[in-house]
């Protein structure tokens, strides 16, 4: 009853347009961005609007809103940039609120992701069931090696293996080999299958050209001038539990600075070393939290891997440094964990289990991110996952207050003409679910999601730089 409450409030907010022609949807290129109140001088510190109206191919004004925008401000010889906040009113028109925080010449970009007709088409394709990505299981029995199909919903009439965690509603199934018993499955690959929910028209919204596209702007730049103002407002130590706003920080010479808290004046990756002694790690989610891992493991010249039995890059990872009793692990997530290569399941675990077998401590950190291996599935089931670990979160808080539990928002990434299975609209949603369903726990956030929108990333796997600064941020808690 909760997910399906969750899912209507989400659905209730999401454009329900229905695709009619190409023409009438909304038109990047038609646009056009202003800012109101334009002056020809700014100061640090104060805020822009800038005014988006929406029009169709054919030139006409669009009456509702519902579009999926991104929006940044940058001076890349500055290594500067910030997101914007984006207000819809429903009508076709929308104002983008920024934060000026660096003096030099700023440009400004809007970004017309997908128009409200392919919010709409994504959003009903999305929930229409788990045909995107099928699983192929491999079953080890004595001698012989069998692959069967596994997936969350099997249409076959074959006897099934169900792999079921019925405390937190987790199923998932697989084909039973003849003969053979279910907890021979050893490993799991996964594969796209070419089968779209979308229909032949509705794909015309999502060609390449049509995906991510610039709007217009005038101007497209503003001068930023430090006016010489007396700023008293004293920002506190950034702590765990503190509300996190939107725009929340900016890049500035290619570091990251909190609007909310206070960062220190020192960059806390320079005391790593001195600030993760005596520290228990456990990073749980997906391969970009793996960056995690490998970049304390090159940045932390003792801290040395641990070398673990198991093959390919989704096994476990442990790094130890003996000296300073740092101890930093890995795990991948349950399922839907997707990949075409061959990863190990007898190690893979649902997050919730993983944090109830722990018994925590005030040196006990644990680094939590899902998301990009859901965007294929329908909504209910990330929402079901985001539920069973806000539970396991509470769970531990009672046995153990003083754990620190940190929640590694999903990040954007690459665009794809792939849209059903790895769109950004699918990862701003769950975005948008997780600090919501998160937001009253005692938990610190690292929003990674605005990060890459404001770096423009455009990488699953984001640069070195907004990993150094979403370490530092990390740190910033605890140090």
């Amino acid at each position: 009853m909760e997910i399906n409450q969750i899912f209507d409030t989400i659905s209730n907010n999401i454009s329900s347009v229905p695709f009619r022609h190409l023409n009438l949807a909304t038109s990047a290129k038609m646009s056009r961005a202003k800012i109101l109140s334009y002056r020809q001088q700014y100061c640090n510190g104060d805020s822009l609007t800038v005014r988006v109206d929406m029009f169709n191919y054919l030139g006409q004004r669009k009456t509702y809103g519902g579009d999926f925008l991104t929006a940044r401000i940058y001076s890349t010889d500055l290594g500067a940039a910030a997101s914007g906040r984006v207000e819809d009113f429903n009508n076709g028109s929308y104002n983008i609120h920024f934060i000026l925080s660096w003096v030099g010449n700023v440009k400004i970009s809007v970004i017309l992701y997908h128009p409200s007709e392919g919010v709409s088409a994504l959003w009903r394709a999305r929930n229409a069931g788990y045909k995107n990505i099928i699983f192929t299981g491999n079953f080890l029995y004595k001698t012989q090696e069998i692959e069967k199909v596994c997936g969350f919903y099997l249409e076959s009439q074959q006897e099934k293996c169900v792999y079921a965690d019925k405390r937190d509603g987790e199923f998932f199934y697989c084909i039973k080999p003849p003969n053979v018993p279910c907890e021979a499955l050893i490993s799991m690959r996964s594969k796209i299958h070419h089968h779209s929910y979308l229909t032949k028209s509705e794909k015309t919204i999502f060609t390449r050209s049509n995906i991510g596209v610039e709007i217009p702007r005038d101007p497209g730049s503003i001068a930023v001038t430090n006016c010489q103002r007396n700023f008293t407002d004293v920002k506190p130590k950034c702590r765990i539990g503190m509300p996190v706003p939107y725009p929340s920080g900016y890049f500035l010479n290619n570091l990251w600075h909190s609007n909310f808290c206070n960062l220190s004046s020192f960059e806390p990756l320079s005391q790593i070393n001195e600030c993760l002694t005596g520290k228990l790690i456990y990073l749980m989610g997906d391969s970009t939290l793996r960056q995690w891992i490998e970049y304390f493991q090159k940045h932390m010249k003792s801290l040395k891997f641990f070398n673990l039995p198991g093959h390919g890059i989704h096994t476990k990872y442990l790094a130890l440094d003996m000296d300073r009793n740092i101890y930093i692990q890995w795990k991948k997530h349950g399922h839907p964990f997707v990949s075409p290569g061959i990863y190990s399941v007898k190690d893979c675990a649902y997050i919730a289990r993983e944090i109830d077998g722990l018994p925590g401590s005030p040196n006990t950190i644990i680094v939590i991110t899902l998301g990009q291996h859901f965007r294929g599935f329908p909504l209910h089931l990330f929402i079901r996952r985001l539920l069973s670990v806000r539970k396991a979160i509470e769970r531990i808080f009672q046995r153990s207050p003083e754990t620190k539990i940190f929640i590694k928002l999903e990040n954007s990434r690459d665009i794809n003409t792939d849209v059903e299975r790895i769109s950004d609209f699918h990862g701003y949603i769950q975005y948008l679910l997780f600090k919501d369903l998160f937001k009253r726990l005692n938990v610190g956030i690292i929003d990674a999601w605005e990060m890459t929108q404001a770096f423009a990333s455009y990488n699953l796997h984001p640069p070195e730089t907004v990993i150094r600064n979403q370490i530092n941020m990390f740190l910033s808690y605890i140090c």
